[in-house]
C-alpha cells in the first residue's frame, strides 16, 4: 500500500478515567471476532479475570529468571485450581535473549509436554517475554491461544496492547515476527511494586509518548503527577495505564497492522531503535533508548519550525523527571544514519519519521531536510536552552 509522505494529525482525545481504585477497570480492543479486555487494577482475581479467558485445559506459562521466583507460584497454583494442566519455561532475563535461539526453549518445552494446538501460551514479564511468548504462540502449530500478564509498567502501556510479537536479529530490532492478539490482557499494579526504578521510568518514557503524539491534557496531567508515579502510587499508576492503553486500543482498532496512524505510536523508536543497536541490546533499556529519540525527534521537529525550543525543553524536563536519561551517546553520525535505515519503518528505500507538527500532534513523514536529520544527529544535549 502507498502512503502519503504526512498522515492527516490525530487530534487530542479525551480519555475517560478509571473511577475506582477497589476493582478492574476495563478497555476492550475492538477486532470483530479476535476483540479482547484489558484489565487494569491491582491484586486482580485470578478467578474472575484470567480463568474465564483460557479456553482449552493445557497452559504452557512463559516466564524470566527474574519474575519467575515472585510471581509463577501465584499463576500456577489458580490455573492449577481452575482445573488447568500447567507447565512452564523460563527464560533468561533480558532484551540480549530475545532471539530465535531462545524462543526455540519455548517450542522445546510445549512439545516436550506433549501440548496440542487448544493449548494457550500465557506470558508473564515484561515486554522481552511477552513478544517471545507472543511469537512462539504465533507460530506453534500454526498458532495457539496467548494470554498476556505484563510485569512492567513498559509492557502494560504499550507491548501487551496490539499483537505485535517477535524477536530482535543482530542487524535489526524485533525484525522477525509476527501480529498474535492475545485472549485478554491483566495489568495488575501490585506486579510493579517489585520492579526496579530503573525499569518504572523506561515504562514512564512510554506513558510520556501517548501524551506527546495526541494528548495535552494528559501530558499536563503526567506533569502534575509525575512525582507520584515516580513513587509508585497505584492510583496514579493505574490512571496512568488506563489513559495510555484507551489510546493504544483505539490506534490498534483502527490500524491493526501498522498501514497507517498506528505508526505514530512509533515516536522516537526509528532514533532510540539506533541507539539500542549501536550499544548493544540491553545496555540501554527500551524506554531509555526511546526516551531520548523522542527528544530528538523533538529537536529535529523544532529545527524544522514545527514547534518551539521551549516546547522541546518542556519534553526534556518531564523526560528527566521521570528519572531517564536525555543526553544522546556518542555514536557516529554516519552510523546512525546507517542503523536508522535499517528500522522497519523504511518504506521504499524511503526513511519515514515520526514527528511533532504540534504538541500533542505527531505525523508520519517522509518529507524532512536531511541536513537537519545530520544536525540533530550532531547534537548530544536536545532541549537544552
Amino acid at each position: 500500500m502507498n502512503h502519503p509522505a504526512m498522515t492527516t494529525l490525530v487530534s487530542t482525545h479525551q480519555i475517560p478515567h478509571p473511577t475506582s481504585s477497589d476493582q478492574a477497570q476495563t478497555l476492550q480492543v475492538s477486532l470483530g471476532v479476535r476483540s479482547y479486555p484489558i484489565f487494569i487494577g491491582s491484586n486482580l482475581a485470578l478467578d474472575r479475570y484470567l480463568l474465564p479467558h483460557i479456553r482449552g485445559q493445557q497452559v504452557m506459562v512463559v516466564s524470566n529468571t527474574t519474575v519467575a521466583p515472585l510471581y509463577l507460584a501465584r499463576y500456577q497454583a489458580a490455573l492449577e485450581a481452575g482445573g488447568k494442566t500447567v507447565a512452564s519455561v523460563i527464560l533468561p532475563d533480558g532484551e540480549a535473549y530475545k532471539t530465535l535461539e531462545h524462543v526455540a526453549l519455548i517450542f522445546d518445552a510445549l512439545l516436550t509436554a506433549r501440548f496440542n494446538r487448544d493449548c494457550t501460551v500465557l506470558a508473564l514479564g515484561g515486554g522481552v517475554v511477552g513478544d517471545m511468548a507472543g511469537f512462539a504462540a504465533a507460530s506453534f502449530q500454526r498458532g495457539v491461544d496467548f494470554v498476556q500478564v505484563p510485569t512492567t509498567l513498559l509492557s502494560q502501556v504499550d507491548s501487551s496492547v496490539g499483537g505485535k510479537t517477535g524477536v530482535n536479529h543482530p542487524l535489526g530490532k524485533n525484525m522477525i515476527g509476527a501480529f498474535k492478539q492475545p485472549q485478554v490482557v491483566l495489568a495488575d499494579m501490585s506486579l510493579l511494586t517489585t520492579l526496579e526504578d530503573r525499569e518504572l521510568a523506561a515504562g514512564l518514557a512510554e506513558v510520556i509518548k501517548y501524551a506527546l503524539i495526541r494528548d495535552l491534557d494528559f501530558l499536563a496531567w503526567l506533569e502534575a503527577h509525575m512525582a507520584g508515579l515516580v513513587a509508585r502510587d497505584p492510583i496514579l499508576l493505574a490512571e496512568a495505564v488506563y489513559r495510555s492503553c484507551a489510546h493504544k486500543a483505539e490506534i490498534v482498532a483502527s490500524d491493526e497492522h501498522e498501514h497507517g496512524d498506528r505508526a505514530l505510536l512509533n515516536l522516537g523508536h526509528t532514533f532510540g531503535h539506533a541507539i539500542e543497536s549501536y550499544m548493544g541490546y540491553g545496555a540501554w533499556l527500551h524506554g531509555e533508548a526511546v526516551a531520548v529519540g523522542m527528544l530528538m525527534a523533538a529537536e529535529l521537529s523544532a529545527r524544522m519550525g514545527w514547534i518551539e525550543a521551549v516546547d522541546v525543553a518542556r519534553i526534556r524536563r518531564i523526560t528527566q523527571a521521570a528519572g531517564l536519561p536525555v543526553d544522546v551517546p556518542e555514536i557516529p553520525v554516519d552510523e546512525f544514519l546507517a542503523l536508522m535505515g535499517q528500522d522497519k519503518k523504511v518504506l521504499a528505500g524511503r526513511l519515514r519519521l515520526i514527528l511533532l507538527k504540534a504538541m500533542g500532534q505527531a505525523v508520519i513523514t517522509r518529507d524532512f531536510d536531511a541536513e537537519l536529520l545530520i544536525e540533530t544527529l550532531q547534537v548530544r544535549h536536545p532541549g537544552v536552552l
